[in-house]
């Protein structure tokens, strides 16, 4: 079957993207649910989907959630809560079987697409809202979640950045919530809450495997049970050219063996831009591979750090630089991190570095087709970013990126916050 790209409709209010393919054994699904990150809503939206998986109003307790899973000859179901630009989203996924490979009277996708769709859309209830154990168990998960956080440093540090570097702005909230805010959701408040999400929420419910778009449309249309709503609005994030007046530093002190150096850096060159390839090579050159600038010259050559990276956010428009490093040498880490900034901008990039970065990213893109979910992700970054592009296309772009432009770029890129998480020796 012919794969000319993700075909596009709507049911209700969602958003239906079908990949119609036979090169996978099964149909892999993932429906998407955004909100712009704020104080009031973070909390509710991270705990109910830990809620929705306890069970249905077809299966109602855990067990006989679990043994329907198994039923499906061991469909995999999950979630996860992660922020992208200003919007924290939940993805629910399910794999499972293609039909041609099992003997079932009925389609596994159908059956499949009514369990997901039980799972979102008609949840165990009592009373009308959640079941009150199924709450007060999951807002614990969350809790716990969150307090652990702590129990690894390095994303730990990482956190801690961007809540000092986006200290005024939606993005400093986790995507989990807040510990504050958990003891006040009730059984009521969460159910309304997320029967509202699902009616002004952006939803995005993605299907890949050997179906057709009129197929999958009618089978989700008899599956889901959305609320009447307005049609998914679009997804807007802004982004202006990175403006800081002054680099700000923030030391923690707790009981660490090991120094968590990491630094926030704003471009504003979000994935909807033109020169988002170039960025990518930037990031590439500076700290994603084994063979950037962080690497060699931080960890390598001064051995100065256990290990030095950086992260390019297209979603945000943001890099980030995480190393772990002895306290002791903080100010000459700083220094030679800083010295790689400015070794960028002066466009000091050697033949090996842009080749060997070019051949990574390539490599990367190329690996996308292998997968359904990452062909998914992939084209969900369109969703978010309003820009459409081909994994062909940006291939296409890496391969005729010039030092001139990669350069462009790091002339945007402007250090903002350095975090630096120490020990507590010498207080």
């Amino acid at each position: 079957m012919t794969e000319p790209g993700f075909r596009r409709t709507t049911v209700g209010n969602v958003r239906l993207h079908v990949l119609p393919t036979d090169r996978f054994k099964t149909f892999a699904v993932a429906l998407y649910m955004g909100s712009p990150l704020s104080e009031e809503d973070v909390t509710p939206n991270a705990v109910a989907p830990f809620v929705l998986r306890r069970g249905t109003q077809s299966y109602p307790t855990t067990q006989l959630f679990r043994e329907k899973q198994a039923d499906l000859y061991g469909a995999g179901f999950g979630f996860d809560i992660y922020k992208r630009g200003d919007y924290q989203l939940v993805q629910f996924q399910l794999d499972i079987v293609d039909d041609h490979y099992v003997s079932e009277k009925e389609s596994l996708l159908r059956q499949g697409l009514q369990f997901l769709g039980e799972a979102v859309t008609k949840p165990a209830l009592e009373d009308g809202h959640f079941v009150a154990k199924y709450v007060e168990d999951e807002k614990e998960t969350v809790r716990k979640k969150l307090e652990s956080i702590i129990n690894d440093k390095a994303r730990y540090a990482a956190e801690r950045c961007m809540a000092e570097m986006f200290r005024n702005e939606p993005y400093r909230l986790h995507p989990l919530g807040t510990l504050d805010a958990i003891p006040a959701i009730t059984p009521e408040s969460l159910y309304a809450h997320y029967r509202n999400t699902l009616k002004s929420a952006p939803i995005d419910l993605y299907i890949v495997g050997n179906t057709t778009v009129e197929e999958a449309k009618a089978l989700v249309e008899e599956a889901f049970d959305f609320p009447d709503g307005t049609a998914s609005p679009a997804y807007h994030s802004s982004f202006a050219p990175a403006q800081v007046d002054q680099v700000r530093t923030v030391v923690e002190k707790l009981d660490v063996n090991q120094g968590k150096l990491n630094m926030g850096l704003r471009s504003g060159i979000s994935y909807g831009d033109d020169r988002y390839t170039a960025a990518l090579m930037y990031n590439g050159i500076l700290g994603a591979y084994p063979h950037s600038k962080l690497f060699l010259n931080v960890r390598e050559k001064e051995s100065l750090a256990y290990y030095a990276a950086s992260r390019y956010d297209g979603h945000k428009g943001i890099v980030t630089i995480q190393s772990g490093i002895e306290v002791g040498n903080y100010e000459k880490a700083v220094r030679i991190i800083r010295q790689q900034l400015d070794d960028m901008k002066a466009g000091k990039y050697s033949e090996t570095e842009l080749n060997q970065t070019r051949a990574m990213i390539l490599n990367h893109l190329q690996e996308i087709g292998d997968s359904a979910f990452e062909m998914i992700a992939f084209d969900f970054n369109t969703v978010l970013s309003g820009k459409e592009r081909t994994v062909d296309q940006i291939a296409e772009d890496i391969r005729t990126c010039t030092p001139e432009a990669i350069q462009e770029v790091a002339q945007t890129v402007e250090l903002d916050t350095i975090y630096f998480l120490s020990n507590r020796e010498g207080e």
